[in-house]
């Protein structure tokens, strides 16, 4: 990939960020106001605002928290002693090679073959990377990876995703409780004094319910499987050993067997999807691995 068609791609991947950000955000919205109107629809002028302040600081919170949240629900833990020597050298010589500070590098104990990064910017981002991974590829398939992760932090790619994996759980924890206030409130209130309008917003919500973990998800997977690409390439680069990134891809796909259970909220933020399902090809966060591997070989 040349550099302007490069820098090209990271421009167009902003404008699309941006865009399904305000996709989500005006579900998120919607969700909100039929929240506050199956709780009391006298109170929606009141509970939106509130509603709004409260998922602001949700989501600010989980923002600038995020990384530390999901390095201990991984059971992540700092890679620390001799053994981890070649990864910290390689994590920092890359490091300076993006122009980005040295991220902090933990461990997941896993025997799958897998890495992610994550943080809110370069100046706060972490890398983590399996016990498997770490046994079974040799040094420039390692290298490979961690190139991949440190392109993921060095184009600010873990700020956009950190938020979307906020969004899209709270997109989940706000479909359900709408349909728990639905049939556990709002099928014993007299919906006859709500009047026509008060009928539409209802069946808007119910609908919004069911379909916004579907809308969110398709969002994580737009932005997701694009920035793959675009991490391999840059990878690529900063390496300028592309089959070093494939053959550790190959490896994945045929060692991994794609049991980390990983929530789904945040499978998008590893290099190889953590997760398999029947669904993968209609849902999956990440681009078929044989054609990154297929990119990575003509390179």
């Amino acid at each position: 990939m040349g550099v302007r068609s490069f820098h090209d791609e990271q421009a167009r991947n902003k404008r699309d960020s941006l865009l399904l950000l305000i996709v989500v955000g005006v579900v998120l919205f919607a969700l909100i106001l039929s929240i506050s109107y199956l709780w009391d629809p006298a109170s929606v002028y009141i509970m939106v605002p509130l509603a709004a302040l409260i998922t602001a600081g949700y989501t600010w919170g989980n923002y600038m928290f995020g990384d530390r949240i999901i390095l201990s629900y991984m059971k992540a833990r700092p890679a620390e002693g001799p053994q981890f020597t070649y990864l910290h050298n390689t994590v920092e010589g890359l490091a300076i090679a993006a122009g980005i500070p040295k991220p902090k590098v933990y461990v997941v104990p896993s025997e799958e073959l897998n890495a992610f990064a994550t943080g809110r910017d370069p100046e706060h981002a972490s890398i983590a990377v399996t016990t498997g991974l770490l046994r079974r590829l040799d040094r420039l398939e390692l290298e490979g990876v961690v190139a991949h992760e440190i392109s993921h932090i060095a184009n600010r790619d873990v700020q956009f995703m950190t938020l979307v994996a906020v969004l899209v759980g709270l997109a989940g924890i706000l479909s359900n409780w709408i349909l728990r206030s639905y049939w556990w409130g709002g099928s014993r209130r007299d919906r006859d004094e709500r009047g026509n309008l008060g009928l539409i917003l209802v069946v808007v919500g119910m609908v919004l319910a069911v379909v916004a973990p579907l809308v969110t998800r398709l969002v994580q997977m737009a932005v997701s499987r694009r920035r793959e690409f675009l991490a391999d390439a840059y990878a690529a680069e900063l390496t300028r050993y592309p089959d070093g990134l494939a053959d550790a891809l190959e490896k994945m796909a045929a060692l991994n067997r794609g049991n980390m259970k990983v929530s789904e909220t945040v499978s998008h933020l590893f290099i190889s999807d953590p997760n398999r399902s029947p669904l993968d090809a209609l849902f999956s966060t990440h681009p078929p691995i044989e054609e990154r591997i297929k990119r990575l070989r003509e390179m």
